[in-house]
C-alpha cells in the first residue's frame, strides 16, 4: 500500500480526521440496519457502540476546528490578506448550502404546491453541514477579534468554546419559535427539532481552533511525546471539571443534571475528545509513513458525508436503503454491511486519486 512520508505532514491530524469519518460512516450504517431487538443498553457490546456515537460528532467537529485553523494560521499575514478567509467563507456558504440541499422539501426545486409541514420542517432542521459551515464563520470571526483586541489567539479561543458551552442551558430553555422563525430558530436550540444547534457544538469546533492556532506556532512540537502528555493533562482537566460542575449541580437543583441540557456533559465529552487526540498523537510519533487512502479520507471528508448518506437516507431525487431496509438485520450482517460501506467509501476516494477527478470545493 502506498505510503506517504510524515515530513511535511501533521500525522494525528491524517490519523484523527480519517477515524472520524470512518467512525462516523459506521456509526450511520450500523444505525440503519441494526434491527430493534438488538438495541439493548444493558448489552455491554452495543451500549459500548452507543457511547462511542456520542463522541462522533464531538470528534469530527474537534478535528476540523484543528485543521482549519492550523492551516488558517500558517498564513503568516494579517487576517485581511489572509487567503484563506475567502476560501473559508466560500467553503461555510457551500456546506450551508449544501446541508439545506440534501434536505430538499421537494425533487421539483421550485414548485412547492404539494409539499406538506413536516417536509418544511425536516428542511429547516439545522444539521452537521449547516453547523460546520457556521463554525467556520464563528472561528474566523473570533480569529479576527484575536488581531483586533491585540489579545492571544488561546484566549480568545477558549472565551468563545466557554461562552458558548454555559450559554448552551440558557439558550435552550428559550422558546426562540416566539421570535423568530423556525429556520432560523433551529440554530439557537434542539428543541425545535434540530440535531445540530449552534450551542453548544461550536464549543468543539472553537476548542479545536485553540489547539490548531497552537500546531501552527508551534511547528514540530507535535513531534515530541510532552505535547501529547499535555493534551492528556488538559483532557483529564476537562473531565475532572465536569465532574466537580455535576457535583455543584446536584447541590444547587437537589438533582443531576449531567445526561440533559448541562454544560458539564459538554465539558465531559470535550475532555473524552481531547484524550482521544493525545492518543492518536502518541500513535503518530512512532510513524514515520502511513498509507495514502488514510489522508485521502481525511481530504475528502465532505464527499463521504454526503455520498454515504445519500446512499443510506436518500435524497430528494433518490430513495435511500432505510426506506427498505431500516433496522433489520442481526449484529453479524450489520457488521458486515458497515464494513462493506467503509470499503465503499475507501474504492470512492482511491478512484478519485487514480484518475485525478479531484474537486478542491469538495476537498477539506
Amino acid at each position: 500500500m502506498t505510503t506517504t512520508s510524515s515530513k511535511n505532514r501533521v500525522i494525528f491530524l491524517d490519523l484523527l480526521r480519517a477515524f472520524a469519518v470512518l467512525n462516523m460512516v459506521q456509526g450511520h450504517t450500523i444505525d440503519v440496519f441494526l434491527g430493534s431487538q438488538f438495541r439493548d443498553l444493558n448489552n455491554s457490546i452495543f451500549l459500548l457502540w452507543f457511547s462511542n456515537r456520542g463522541l462522533t460528532a464531538p470528534i469530527f467537529m474537534f478535528s476540523a476546528g484543528v485543521t482549519f485553523m492550523y492551516l488558517f494560521r500558517l498564513q503568516k499575514v494579517a487576517f485581511a490578506d489572509n487567503p484563506r478567509v475567502m476560501k473559508g467563507v466560500k467553503r461555510a456558504f457551500l456546506l450551508i448550502g449544501l446541508g439545506y440541499l440534501m434536505r430538499y422539501p421537494t425533487a421539483t426545486l421550485v414548485y412547492f404546491k404539494y409539499v406538506t409541514k413536516a417536509q418544511w420542517d425536516v428542511f429547516f432542521v439545522v444539521d452537521v453541514l449547516q453547523l460546520i459551515g457556521f463554525g467556520l464563520l464563528f472561528i474566523m470571526l473570533l480569529a479576527y477579534i484575536a488581531e483586533k483586541t491585540k489579545l492571544s489567539d488561546y484566549i480568545v479561543f477558549i472565551g468563545g468554546a466557554l461562552v458558548v458551552i454555559f450559554l448552551y442551558p440558557i439558550s435552550d430553555k428559550i422558546l426562540w419559535t416566539n421570535y423568530f422563525h423556525k429556520a432560523i430558530a433551529g440554530y439557537f436550540s434542539g428543541r425545535t427539532g434540530s440535531n445540530f444547534p449552534l450551542f453548544p457544538w461550536l464549543s468543539y469546533l472553537a476548542a479545536g481552533s485553540f489547539l490548531g492556532s497552537y500546531l501552527a506556532k508551534n511547528p514540530t512540537v507535535f513531534k515530541t511525546s510532552k505535547f501529547s502528555f499535555r493534551l492528556l493533562s488538559a483532557g483529564i482537566i476537562l473531565l475532572a471539571a465536569s465532574l466537580v460542575g455535576d457535583i455543584v449541580e446536584l447541590e444547587i437543583y437537589g438533582v443531576s443534571q449531567f445526561w440533559t441540557v448541562s454544560p458539564n456533559l459538554v465539558l465531559f465529552r470535550l475532555g473524552l475528545v481531547v484524550i482521544f487526540t493525545s492518543l492518536v498523537t502518541f500513535i503518530a510519533l512512532k510513524l514515520n509513513s502511513i498509507p495514502r487512502v488514510l489522508i485521502l479520507l481525511g481530504r475528502n471528508t465532505l464527499l463521504i458525508y454526503i455520498v454515504h448518506l445519500v446512499i443510506l437516507y436518500g435524497s430528494p431525487w433518490s430513495l435511500g436503503i432505510v426506506t427498505l431496509l431500516d433496522k433489520a438485520f442481526n449484529p453479524f450482517i450489520t457488521i458486515l454491511l458497515a464494513f462493506g460501506m467503509i470499503g465503499l467509501m475507501i474504492l470512492m476516494v482511491n478512484l478519485i486519486h487514480k484518475f485525478n477527478l479531484r474537486n478542491k470545493t469538495l476537498e477539506t
